[in-house]
């Protein structure tokens, strides 16, 4: 466990180190926002009945907008890919650690460390702005729940990476699998458009699905649509994804491994 935690430190160090970046990332998440919310503005004056409020659907953008490198299963993990193309994987095969573990953790600080640089100042320009299309602020109970289930996606997140890099192995290149996961986690993961607002059927099926419990679950806490024991249970859901997503990744690691083959030295 200490080498895990030594990991995950030396890439949160290395995360942090790119300022400059975090503050285009600052910016383009505001204004990505603003055009959602207008977005949404205009579909809310049409006069149509919707799952979500203007207000829930405001907070639920600015959330996603703040957290949205933690909520990314793809592009968040070069090093990785790269060891799996160049074959520098031999190096991370004799080191004395799990290799699902240490590509786990990596994983984790990877979306980790970016979402500190930029998701406070998202919060705070949200905030600023005027009413209703500012970030709304929840009671303490809905803020512990939305922090507990937000926890508990990054670990989905970094399940479903892991699965996504293991199977780079059977693949010449990596680019039509991070196309086609892209697509499918974020429509799914309600990264697109909020899962309430579609057909009360498409949201049953898509709710027990992983990918909503990656950021759909923790938005939806934190904009009142999830409350009480719908909260409660979409949490126990996340946990369940993440003990079968792990579960999974860790034997098909060991099964993916007895068939690498490292040419060249």
């Amino acid at each position: 466990m200490k080498s895990y935690l030594s990991l995950f430190r030396i890439r949160m160090i290395n995360g942090l180190q790119y300022r400059a970046v975090a503050i285009g990332s600052i910016l383009t998440r505001f204004c990505w926002g603003i055009m959602e919310i207008l977005a949404f503005f205009a579909i809310h004056e049409s006069g149509e009945n919707f799952a979500m409020t203007f207000s829930q659907t405001a907070s639920y953008i600015w959330m996603q907008q703040a957290f949205i490198l933690m909520y990314n299963v793809i592009d968040n993990d070069q090093e990785i890919e790269a060891s799996i193309n160049n074959g520098s994987i031999a190096y991370q095969l004799a080191l004395p650690m799990n290799l699902y573990g240490n590509w786990f953790t990596q994983c984790l600080a990877n979306r980790l460390s970016p979402t500190m640089l930029n998701c406070l100042p998202v919060l705070i320009l949200a905030m600023l702005i005027p009413a209703p299309y500012r970030l709304r602020l929840p009671d303490l109970n809905t803020v512990i729940l939305f922090l507990v289930s937000t926890v508990l996606a990054l670990d989905v997140v970094g399940a479903i990476a892991v699965l996504m890099h293991i199977t780079m192995f059977y693949t010449i290149s990596q680019r039509g699998m991070k196309i086609i996961g892209r697509a499918v986690v974020g429509f799914f993961a309600g990264g697109l458009i909020p899962l309430p607002y579609f057909p009360e059927i498409f949201q049953k099926v898509v709710s027990l699905l992983p990918f909503a419990s990656t950021q759909s679950t923790p938005l939806l806490i934190y904009s009142g649509s999830l409350t009480g024991k719908d909260a409660v249970s979409a949490m126990g859901l996340q946990v369940f994804w993440i003990a079968v997503l792990i579960t999974f990744g860790y034997y098909a690691m060991n099964h993916t491994l007895k068939r690498v083959v490292v040419q060249g030295g």
